[in-house]
């Protein structure tokens, strides 16, 4: 019999944490590899999968080790409500690039363009599950497979391809980069095979992705309001793709 904790300590070096149920809940249902899986109250976790998951509860039955509070706190950075955690195998580099290249391409590219704030990261890639889109790239110094980024998108990296490239290996395809001084998205359709690029929360895109776009685009904003948080910009974006665009299936 293996002893979970143990493995913990074995494999948390080069692990995703799934940090809460929510996220462990998404990583199974998106085929995740979770080699471990704990809780402080199993039944609590197994109740929560009878309501909000029942179609991995069975997967979560037989992943779940329940352990005392204290030793859950020290697996964690930051204790989460609902006291669940687990471990998943990063997906490979390889089957990232092979994903983000493959054309025709259904759904466009997201591109976070040195993006700074961990937390919108994490949101930005729960946003582009939820519309289906090819993956999400970084480019600069931010690990989209942080544990931050990763809590903030519940566990969603495992529903899309997550990558961190510079922008000369960005994906091929029509590039559309937002910002203030590009033409308004309400007259645009978005092609599906697109690669949609959002600047930094602070200082907008970088000069080399800036001179590389073939299209800049504007959301509607009201005079004297200065920028939309980065997650809205790109929800924003998705949705008018959504309606200009393939519309992912329901």
């Amino acid at each position: 019999m293996t002893d979970p904790l143990r493995d913990w300590h074995r494999l948390a070096g080069a692990s995703v944490l799934l940090d809460g149920f929510h996220a462990l809940k998404h990583a199974v249902r998106f085929g995740a590899e979770v080699p471990v899986a704990v809780a402080v109250d199993r039944r609590a976790a197994l109740a929560l999968a009878d309501e909000l998951a029942p179609d991995v509860r069975d997967a979560l039955d037989a992943l779940l080790t329940e352990v005392e509070p204290d030793v859950y706190a020290s697996l964690v950075p930051r204790p989460h409500p609902t006291a669940v955690a687990a471990l998943a195998v990063r997906p490979s580099r390889e089957a990232g690039l092979r994903a983000l290249a493959h054309r025709p391409r259904s759904a466009p590219v997201v591109v976070l363009d040195q993006p700074r704030n961990l937390g919108n990261a994490g949101a930005v890639i729960r946003l582009a599950a939820g519309f289906g889109v090819t993956g999400v790239v970084t480019t600069g110094t931010l690990d989209p497979w942080h544990p931050t980024v990763v809590r903030g998108g519940a566990g969603l990296h495992f529903a899309t391809t997550v990558e961190r490239l510079s922008v000369a290996e960005l994906p091929d395809g029509p590039l559309f980069a937002l910002d203030p001084e590009g033409e308004d998205i309400r007259g645009l359709k978005l092609p599906d095979d697109a690669v949609l690029a959002f600047g930094s929360e602070r200082s907008g895109l970088s000069v080399e992705l800036r001179e590389r776009t073939d299209h800049l685009v504007a959301l509607p904003m009201r005079p004297q309001v200065s920028s939309y948080n980065l997650a809205t910009s790109v929800a924003m974006t998705l949705y008018h793709w959504s309606l200009t665009g393939r519309a992912p299936a329901s």
